[in-house]
């Protein structure tokens, strides 16, 4: 794997609850420096942070329904509309959980759907990812939550929002990747939580995973070139 190939699948983040100005406008200048996908940062901070990168061209994401995902449809699509008009171009939501775990399928989609169509109707090139927080399923519930995903129209099914009981896994992103395959959805995937080390994004990149989503993408980084340096 190349550099330039690691590093457009880096979604740099910071969603920590206690994430100051100063580690926003870290992640914007590393976000620059290593060109990164994008940066993934609190709703509250993404008007700032767009002002603090003018004029240079950098790729801001939120979170939406973050990070449950038991908020109404109205007010996740009140989140992302606010979210776009101050600069977000990439919108990470988290799938209504407690409906899904309900089986009330239904629901879980319409919700996906409302917002995708919502965005994208109206806002070109928006990208929507949607966060099944795979910890909380079993590989029956993964598969179809997968398919809800695929069918609402959104961009990306991502793994975990990093606050749960666990973060991406090997298997998890593998089994996505092959309902994808198998369905020949239109889908892409992104892993998220736990994704540390270089080793990490290796290993989940390997498995299928298009975007990481990762608090260390400097640290992945560095490591990279370390090891290329020292394997020259």
């Amino acid at each position: 794997m190349i550099k330039s190939e690691l590093v457009s699948k880096i979604d740099s983040t910071i969603l920590k609850p206690q994430t100051l100005i100063r580690d926003v406008m870290t992640l914007c200048i590393g976000g620059l420096k290593h060109k990164f996908a994008s940066i993934c940062i609190p709703p509250s901070y993404v008007e700032f942070a767009k002002e603090f990168i003018y004029p240079n061209r950098l790729v801001i994401g939120t979170v939406i329904g973050f990070p449950f995902g038991y908020t109404t449809t109205k007010v996740k699509i009140i989140e992302a509309e606010r979210a776009i008009f101050d600069g977000a171009e990439e919108l990470d939501m988290v799938m209504n959980i407690t409906a899904f775990k309900s089986k009330n399928y239904i629901e879980v989609l319409k919700d996906i759907e409302k917002i995708v169509k919502q965005v994208k109707g109206i806002y070109d090139g928006i990208i929507v990812k949607v966060i099944i927080e795979c910890c909380y399923l079993n590989d029956k519930e993964r598969d179809i939550a997968c398919d809800l995903v695929a069918e609402s129209g959104a961009d990306y099914v991502k793994t975990s929002t990093g606050f749960g009981t666990g973060g991406a896994t090997q298997n998890d992103v593998y089994c996505l990747k092959q309902r994808i395959v198998d369905k020949n959805y239109s889908l892409k995937i992104k892993a998220a939580g736990g994704i540390k080390r270089l080793i990490d994004a290796v290993i989940m990149i390997k498995s299928g995973a298009d975007r990481l989503g990762t608090s260390n993408g400097e640290t992945i980084i560095n490591e990279f070139d370390f090891e290329t340096q020292n394997n020259a």
